[in-house]
């Protein structure tokens, strides 16, 4: 089995700390334990621990396209490493290419957050089929959106997850390997408004790109054409804004209309 792949981890320096004799971090340490158990379960869980003011949040989501066991890995792994970096901060999230945990103390369930995110690309880009590209994976992308956020999708086994291969024939043919998913605690509405954030986070670094993978905290975007993300060399990680935010639903409206031009 592989070892998961890091792609960064947020500490947020501008929460409040906790103290290594505290209820909060026994608690923290009881619902990272928890998320480890439950992580052989399924691709996403939330747990919440204690009473206030020590009352700690957290959550899982893996990848809708990994086995139970590569599930469990990298939530494991995601909880020992969190622990240990995010030493006294009461809010983390940290990224893998599997999988994604955060705790905080702060409830964040059912709300749209815009950041800290965090996108890993391909340093070789199309040249001559710039703008068709362009134009194939925004199609691809929003189809797949308004599919992975209909309430349907809500009644398979990985809710708010949709996987898509599409055969290109331009001036060069290629497969077009395109994934989307939500965490299940958003609504269809939230689902696609945070989607469309990736959307935009992919459009600023890397929607040139022959591969990328762009992870919000509550939703991933990720498309190949190379077949495996192995088939390049070169590749950048970048990572975004590292406050964290939430939003409501009618200020998410307002501000991805903006973002978007919608």
């Amino acid at each position: 089995m592989s070892q998961p792949l890091h792609m960064h981890t947020f500490c947020n320096q501008l929460s409040d700390n906790f103290t290594q004799t505290s209820s909060y971090k026994s608690n923290r340490e009881t619902l990272l334990s928890s998320l480890r158990d439950l992580s052989s379960l399924g691709t996403y869980s939330n747990v919440t621990i204690g009473l206030s003011p020590d009352t700690v949040h957290g959550m899982f989501l893996c990848r809708g396209d990994i086995t139970k066991t590569s599930c469990s890995v990298c939530v494991k792994t995601a909880t020992q490493e969190v622990a240990k970096n995010c030493t006294y901060q009461k809010e983390a999230i940290i990224y893998y290419e599997e999988c994604m945990v955060r705790y905080s103390d702060i409830s964040f369930l059912v709300l749209v957050d815009s950041a800290p995110y965090v996108a890993k690309y391909s340093n070789v880009s199309f040249t001559s089929l710039l703008f068709a590209f362009r134009l194939v994976l925004s199609d691809k992308v929003e189809q797949l959106i308004i599919l992975t956020a209909s309430k349907s999708s809500l009644s398979s086994s990985t809710p708010y997850y949709i996987k898509d291969r599409k055969q290109v024939n331009q001036l060069e043919s290629y497969w077009l390997d395109t994934m989307v998913q939500c965490s299940p605690d958003l609504d269809p509405k939230n689902c696609g408004l945070c989607l469309r954030l990736a959307v935009k986070e992919m459009t600023e670094c890397c929607n040139n790109a022959r591969w990328a993978h762009i992870f919000l905290p509550k939703c991933l975007l990720k498309y190949d054409t190379t077949g495996s993300q192995s088939g390049s060399s070169s590749m950048s990680v970048m990572k975004g804004n590292e406050m964290f935010g939430r939003m409501f639903i009618t200020v998410m409206t307002t501000l991805v209309l903006a973002l978007v031009g919608l």
